[in-house]
């Protein structure tokens, strides 16, 4: 490295505390790779539930660790198809596969791929087909076009549909790539392993780990190619997932801040409409300058110096006008990215900042960092005491498990709408799927702690179906049931235990019912996280200050469920263990309203479904009338009050149901004032598929009738 002025120590120190109070630290990079790793299991296993042989990646600074908020990184998502066998070699081929031959010739662009189509029966290609996702050239061989998931994505999402590259996808924030996987490496991935022999990174542990790594082939051809819409090119994304992984605090932070340099300084010397300095020339920089940089020097004195080196790594590739891809040999980074010209106008840029001694980093806006670097040292708030760490891992623990939620109301939508089988078999057979995958060797840890997950909400389900059952018919319940709450009621810190108390009040055991809700009463204190897979979203998404520090230090699934609420849910298999009044919920479309449901609620509105707390004391009113404690009924019901008629409303995933059972309770203290004003309430928070409708009916025919 060259010489640097003495004051860069200095900086550096205070860089590095900066980068730690806005989500750079050990602590938030573990938490993002602990959710995405978990949530890469959870896809996995919901596919296999779903019948899909697919396998999920995360790719990207979300799931590396290395974005902050400021930064507004998107989340990008690759699926590859476990039935399709991609072939280097004819040795590759695999009987009863969709095989598919990698093919080129001097013609195709460096990194880029054609697949021919090979018989699954024998060894021969195909010769014919009337596919339109396939392309016979003059050969007659059959080529895969990589157009067919660009056709899917956009008849799925419509309007909605954005392609960026080999991404498609219905949001800004998502980047979903349909990829297959290669188990053997190309040539071009091979030959990096001799060039890594002779740098100082990555270790020799890493490349023996990359080894073993496959590859994958995404559907985007070269830009102007004339087989553009038949490549597809190569990408090493575990080979770069196992890199990102292998780096220290020093190289993540650095990265981070030439991707807020990216963001709000380069972007500013780019003038063609075309052209693009991307986060991945940012990693790439990184990569090489780690390789010819001893590892003593990335040390948190010397952050400044690292990223100049960066930045003069980045200065090498524009004089040179080439980027070369750190891994894929013949790779230009810069080809269809960034034009000469707007190379040059970088360059002088970069070179002015270097110049400059680095005092672009006070104007930095992402996360305030250069109002940060310029507060006095003792005003950088350490590590965890500052609220963006917390904040940062709560978001990850509340997304994680709306994520579970999300796929557990799909599974059991999908169980009501079997025609030949009960819900009750449906149950069993899900539970004894999840039960062999446990068994499986290539099971993971993070697939366990999804399937344990899943397994105690269809428990939670099975007990409450067949205790609905034993309700209907006066039977009494058997001691399986019993065993199954017990299984099942650390699903959280409430929605089980709620729906165990409202088995027994419905079986008219309300001393059992109470205490029950005194226990989950206890437990739900103002740190406790609601959480929802309804896909909707609340008004207000403030976290609980309380919930999101308690996420800094605790985050296995054992420790999470102590800080979360689920939504209560009853199917309508389930309803005589739910209030009566509750079932109007299940019941809730009027004339045409179904047509008006989106997908996610068709999965759920002809269930009935409350959120935790609310349903708590919606609970204890009715308990406690029964019990004869009017104090305490009377108390549930202020605090009812309280949550509908002030800012909290915004913070439930379904206030309309909330308010109807506020408008019950009124109903049954006589007030029919109030009643009238909770289910209109209710219906100005939403219109249609509102249970408020039939009750406003109900009353008013029997205000006819002068019976209230």
């Amino acid at each position: 490295m060259s010489l640097v002025p003495a004051f860069f120590h200095h900086l550096s120190e205070v860089l590095y505390q900066v980068l730690e109070c806005v989500g750079v630290n050990p602590w938030v990079v573990e938490r993002r790779r602990h959710a995405f790793l978990h949530r890469e299991a959870a896809w996995d296993v919901h596919h296999h539930q779903a019948g899909l042989d697919t396998t999920t990646f995360h790719f990207g600074s979300q799931s590396e660790g290395t974005t902050t908020p400021g930064l507004q990184s998107d989340t990008d998502t690759l699926f590859t198809r476990k039935e399709v066998n991609i072939m280097y070699s004819w040795a590759d081929w695999q009987q009863g596969k969709e095989n598919y031959l990698m093919v080129r010739d001097e013609d195709t662009p460096p990194q880029h791929y054609l697949l021919q189509w090979i018989r699954s029966d024998i060894p021969q290609p195909v010769t014919h087909t009337d596919d339109p996702d396939y392309v016979t050239d003059s050969q007659g061989r059959v080529f895969y076009s990589n157009m067919e998931f660009v056709r899917l994505a956009a008849a799925e999402w419509g309007d909605e549909h954005m392609r960026h590259g080999p991404s498609n996808s219905p949001s800004e924030d998502w980047d979903f790539v349909h990829a297959f996987l290669s188990n053997t490496l190309p040539p071009e991935i091979m030959s990096w392993f001799t060039r890594m022999q002779h740098g100082f990174w990555p270790s020799h542990e890493t490349l023996q780990a990359a080894r073993m790594c496959p590859c994958f082939l995404v559907p985007v051809g070269y830009n102007g190619s004339p087989t553009e819409q038949l490549e597809w090119r190569i990408t090493p994304n575990l080979i770069e997932r196992l890199l990102m992984f292998s780096l220290n605090m020093v190289s993540i932070k650095c990265l981070v801040v030439l991707k807020m340099l990216k963001k709000l300084e380069f972007v500013k010397y780019i003038h063609c409409e075309n052209c693009k300095f991307t986060t991945f020339h940012c990693k790439t920089a990184l990569f090489f300058t780690l390789n010819k940089t001893q590892s003593t020097v990335w040390t948190k004195p010397r952050l400044i110096q690292c990223i100049v080196s960066c930045l003069q790594t980045i200065l090498e590739f524009l004089n040179l006008g080439k980027c070369p891809h750190f891994i894929v040999d013949g790779v230009d980074l810069f080809d269809g990215k960034l034009c000469r010209g707007c190379q040059l106008s970088l360059e002088q840029a970069i070179q002015g900042m270097i110049q400059d001694d680095m005092h672009v980093l006070f104007h930095l806006q992402s996360d305030d960092l250069g109002q940060r670097l310029m507060a006095l040292p003792n005003e950088v708030r350490p590590y965890p005491g500052d609220n963006v760490n917390a904040g940062i891992c709560g978001k990850l623990a509340r997304d994680m498990f709306e994520l579970y939620l999300n796929y557990s109301r799909r599974v059991v939508s999908s169980l009501c709408n079997i025609e030949e089988a009960n819900v009750y078999t449906g149950l069993n057979n899900e539970i004894n799927m999840l039960e062999s995958l446990t068994m499986n060797p290539s099971t993971t840890q993070y697939h366990t702690n999804y399937i344990k997950f899943m397994l105690k909400s269809l428990m939670s389900v099975k007990a409450s179906v067949t205790s609905s059952n034993c309700i209907q018919y006066g039977q009494p319940l058997s001691p399986d049931i019993w065993q199954l709450y017990g299984e099942s009621l650390n699903t959280d810190v409430a929605s089980s235990k709620l729906k165990l108390a409202s088995m027994h009040y419905c079986q008219g055991e309300l001393q059992r019912a109470a205490s029950v809700l005194n226990e989950v009463e206890f437990n739900l204190d103002d740190s406790v996280q609601p959480v929802c897979g309804c896909g909707r979203t609340p008004g207000n998404e403030k976290l609980p200050r309380g919930f999101c520090e308690y996420t800094v230090q605790n985050y296995s699934h054992d420790q999470l469920y102590k800080k979360l609420s689920f939504c209560v849910r009853f199917l309508r298999e389930e309803k005589f263990c739910a209030p009566q009044f509750l079932w109007c919920e299940m019941y809730r479309a009027v004339g045409d309203d179904v047509d008006h449901r989106t997908d996610t609620e068709l999965q759920w509105m002809d269930w009935a479904e409350v959120d935790a707390r609310p349903f708590l004391l919606y609970l204890q009113y009715l308990t406690y009338c029964g019990l004869g404690l009017r104090h305490r009924q009377l108390e549930a019901l202020h605090r009812l009050e309280d949550i509908v008629t002030s800012d909290k409303l915004d913070q439930l995933y379904h206030p309309e149901t909330v308010l109807n059972l506020n408008g019950h309770c009124w109903e049954l203290e006589g007030d029919i004032q109030e009643v009238l004003a909770a289910y209109d309430a209710s219906l100005r928070v939403l219109p249609r598929n509102n249970a408020a409708n039939f009750h406003k009916q109900r009353l008013e025919l029997m205000l006819n009738h002068h019976i209230l």
